[in-house]
């Protein structure tokens, strides 16, 4: 565990914020439910088949890493990079419930509490006024998640969000990283620039190209240069690169956010007919599950990956309330027109979103048509 200077507590006057975050979650789950698999290198995703394979790597345990493996990756690089690796198939329902147990273990020590995805959350702890107090419920949530699901976690602690989340990366697996106020400029200003949750690749790049690599040089660069660069994004970073967070742990909304079907072609294509057919499937099996939930929606999004692993989305918003299938294929159509012709397609994805529930007695435009 780091932890920082013995002071009394929180000088900043703001609430102390814990960010749990899971180790490797699906890796870890695999293993525990198969524990042969205990120490070896464990990716969890599509089928390989033997370096053929046309999918990507979900996660992967810490072992799989040492070869360089990484989320995301093509898992037929995955399987060159460790053909003895265990590659195990994606179980979501599994996941799912697995990640419901760890966050109802959080919940119980939260004044506060934010999930933020199927593997981490964010919560103000419940009564306290210390580091060491937050400290100390931190190795609680800890303790409980191991014996409850045996499964590590990390847990970072500090003044704000931004400054909980980057701690909790700080000693994975199994770690505990505690970040005063009076800390955050020694423990945040060593970091590179990637490391602030929000600056991707590309702005990495931008940024490298700019002579900014430390986030200590983030911090004393111009403002007015970030700006003209980034725009008001670089007000932005110039404030996470002093540590300063301002937004706050927020309840969210537990209802379903989007429903979403994706695939994969088995080869890469730009034959129009097998994309648009493909893409039907896919929103017929969106249409099944509003129906069975009975969701309305107001969004459309389509997703869209080339052969060179860029990835495009596009969303169209509807003027009324509808579940209507059609309408879905309509509209994912006219948003795959403007790829169709640029190059060969590997995924295609449809979802909907912004979503409600449909009050059984309501009647809407499109039961007349």
């Amino acid at each position: 565990m780091m932890l920082a200077h013995n002071q009394p507590a929180n000088s900043t006057g703001r609430p102390i914020v814990l960010h749990v975050d899971m180790d490797s979650f699906f890796a870890s789950v695999e293993v525990r439910e198969q524990p042969e698999l205990r120490g070896l290198p464990v990716v969890v995703g599509a089928d390989p088949e033997r370096g053929k394979g046309r999918g990507v790597v979900c996660t992967c345990s810490y072992e799989a890493r040492e070869y360089g493996i990484r989320s995301a990756m093509p898992v037929s690089q995955a399987y060159k990079l460790c053909p003895d690796a265990a590659f195990v198939p994606v179980n979501m329902k599994l996941y799912a419930q697995v990640s419901s147990n760890v966050m109802e273990i959080m919940k119980r020590f939260a004044e506060k509490f934010q999930q933020f995805s199927v593997d981490e959350a964010f919560l103000v702890p419940d009564a306290v006024s210390s580091f060491e107090d937050a400290a100390i419920i931190a190795l609680k949530i800890k303790d409980e998640i191991l014996k409850q699901e045996r499964i590590t976690c990390s847990v970072g602690v500090g003044p704000n969000k931004l400054i909980a989340k980057v701690a909790s990366k700080i000693q994975k697996p199994d770690g505990l990283t505690v970040i005063r106020p009076e800390d955050v400029q020694e423990f945040l200003y060593p970091q590179e620039v990637s490391k602030i949750p929000g600056i991707g690749g590309k702005t990495t790049e931008a940024l490298k190209l700019m002579g900014i690599t430390r986030v200590e040089e983030l911090a004393n660069c111009d403002i007015q240069r970030l700006s003209e660069r980034f725009g008001k994004m670089g007000l932005w970073m110039k404030q996470a690169a002093h540590g300063l967070d301002f937004s706050e742990v927020k309840e969210l909304d537990e209802a379903v956010k989007s429903i979403s079907r994706s695939g994969t072609f088995a080869e890469d294509t730009n034959d129009p007919v097998k994309i648009a057919g493909f893409l039907e499937l896919l929103a017929e099996s969106v249409h099944r599950a509003l129906i069975r939930d009975r969701f309305l929606f107001k969004v459309v999004t389509l997703k869209v990956r080339f052969e060179d692993f860029s990835t495009y989305t596009r969303s169209k918003t509807i003027p009324v309330w509808t579940s209507d299938i059609f309408v879905i294929k309509r509209v994912s159509m006219q948003l795959l027109s403007e790829f169709i012709g640029k190059q060969k397609i590997r995924l295609v994805g449809v979802g909907v979103s912004r979503l409600r529930e449909r009050d059984t007695r309501q009647t809407l435009i499109t039961d007349f048509i």
